[in-house]
C-alpha cells in the first residue's frame, strides 16, 4: 500500500520526541514492502532550532544513520498530487489546522484512501479548546497514544472513531550494545536523556534526579535541550555534567556506558494522563539499562512496575533505589533482562505497525488488498 504521512519532522529530534517513533514506523512499513511518503513543513521549528544550534552536520548525520528514510519539506502542497494513489494517510496533531481541514475535505472528495489523525501530546486534556478547533469531520478516526486521550476524542465528539496506538521502541536502533558499565569501567553511574520541559517537571527533576545524585555523590550526565540557565547552574552545583542535545539514534551507545537511567514524566502525565509513559522508557528498556521511574500510573498495564523497572515515590525512595541498583548486580541484571523482554514481547514498532494495519482493516481496507502482516517476534 501507499502511506502518506504529514508530520512535524522526520529529520529533526530537537525537542521533538515524535521523530523517534515516526522513524521506526516508516522503517517498519518500508521493510514490509509498503511505499511511504513523509511530508514536513519547510519551516519546522525543530529543524530550525537544530540547525541554529549545531549547523547542518546533524542533518547529514541523520541521512547517514537512516539512509532509506526521506521526507519532502514543503511551503505549499498540491493535495491532488501529493495524495494521488494514497491508500492510508496519517496527519499528526502538530500539523497546521488549515492543512488538517484541507486534507479532510480532499478525503471527502476522494474516498479511496483511509485518513487518520495521530495525537501524541497532552493538549487534548490540558488545552481542550485548542484541540476542539481541529476539523476532523471527514477523518476515519484518531490514533491516540493513550486510552485516556482516545476517550476524550469520543466523549467530546471531536471524532467518530478513535483507537489507542501507543508509542514503542524502534528496536532496529534501540537494542543492547556491549555494556561498558558491566565491565566495571563505566563513564558514570547515572545518565538521563530528556528535555527540561518548561515548568512541567522542573520541581520533579530536582527531586528525582538532581538532589539524589548530589546527595549520593554519583557520577552523572544529562542530555537534552531547553535547559534554562538556572537549571544548568543546578546541575553544575550537583556536579552533574550537562552535555546538551544528543541525536536520538546515539542514545543506545550512551546507555551502554552508564549503570542506570531515570524516567521523570512531565506533570500532565502524572496528574491527568494515566497510562501514558511517553517514548523514553520504551527506548531505555529496549537498550537493557536498569530504569528507575518517578511515579506514574500504568493504568493500561503496559509494564510490570517493580520487575521491568523500579518505582520511586519520592526523592528519598529514589536515593534508596539508586543505591540498590548500583550495589546489587543481580538486581540490575534482572531489571535489564525483564525490561528488554517486555519490550520485545509487546512494545516494538513492528507491533505498532501490525496494530495499524488491523485498524485499517477494521475501517475497511482501501481498494487494493492488504498484504499479510509480518510476524512480530
Amino acid at each position: 500500500m501507499k502511506f502518506v504521512l504529514f508530520y512535524h519532522s522526520l529529520v529533526s529530534d530537537w525537542n521533538h520526541g515524535n521523530a523517534h517513533f515516526l522513524r521506526g514506523i516508516v522503517t517498519e512499513l518500508m521493510e514490509r514492502g509498503h511505499t511511504v511518503d513523509v511530508y514536513e513543513p519547510k519551516d519546522a521549528w525543530s529543524v530550525q532550532n537544530l540547525v541554529r544550534d549545531h549547523g547542518s552536520t546533524p542533518v547529514l548525520e541523520f541521512q547517514r544513520a537512516f539512509p532509506k528514510l526521506r521526507s519532502t519539506r514543503y511551503d505549499t502542497l498540491d493535495l491532488d498530487v501529493v495524495l494521488d494513489g494514497a491508500d492510508v494517510v496519517l496527519v499528526h496533531e502538530w500539523s497546521d489546522r488549515d492543512l488538517v481541514r484541507r486534507i479532510g475535505e480532499h478525503r471527502a472528495r476522494t474516498p479511496s484512501y483511509r485518513l487518520f489523525f495521530h495525537d501524541t501530546h497532552h493538549r487534548a486534556a490540558t488545552q481542550p479548546d485548542e484541540m476542539a478547533e481541529y476539523d476532523l469531520t471527514h477523518y476515519d478516526g484518531v490514533l491516540a497514544y493513550g486510552k485516556i486521550i482516545r476517550d476524550l476524542y469520543l466523549e467530546r465528539g471531536w471524532a467518530a472513531n478513535a483507537w489507542t496506538w501507543h508509542e514503542a521502541a524502534d528496536t532496529r536502533v534501540f537494542h543492547p550494545r556491549p555494556s561498558v558499565a558491566s565491565t566495571g569501567d563505566p563513564d558514570g553511574d547515572v545518565v538521563w536523556i530528556g528535555n527540561w520541559g518548561d515548568d512541567e517537571r522542573s520541581a520533579e527533576l530536582r527531586e528525582f534526579l538532581i538532589e539524589p545524585i548530589d546527595e549520593l555523590g554519583l557520577r552523572a550526565r544529562v542530555y537534552g535541550v531547553r535547559y534554562p540557565s538556572e537549571a544548568v547552574a543546578a546541575l553544575r552545583k550537583a556536579n552533574i555534567d550537562y552535555a546538551g542535545w544528543l541525536a536520538n539514534w546515539r542514545a543506545p551507545e550512551v546507555f551502554s556506558r552508564y549503570r542506570l537511567t531515570v524516567h521523570v514524566p512531565r506533570r500532565p502525565y502524572v496528574t491527568t494522563l494515566r497510562g501514558i509513559p511517553t517514548i523514553r522508557p520504551f527506548e531505555a528498556l529496549a537498550c537493557a539499562i536498569p530504569l528507575i521511574s518517578a511515579p506514574w500510573d500504568d493504568a493500561e498495564g503496559l509494564f510490570t512496575p517493580g520487575e521491568d523497572f523500579l518505582v520511586a515515590r519520592d526523592g528519598k525512595e529514589m536515593k534508596k533505589q539508586m543505591r540498590a541498583v548500583l550495589h546489587d548486580r543481580a538486581l540490575a541484571q534482572s531489571l535489564a533482562k525483564r525490561g528488554l523482554d517486555t519490550i520485545l514481547r509487546r512494545h516494538t514498532c513492528a507491533h505498532r505497525v501490525t496494530e495499524l494495519l488491523k485498524i485499517v482493516q477494521e475501517v475497511g481496507a482501501p481498494s487494493c488488498a492488504l498484504p499479510s502482516t509480518a510476524a512480530v517476534s
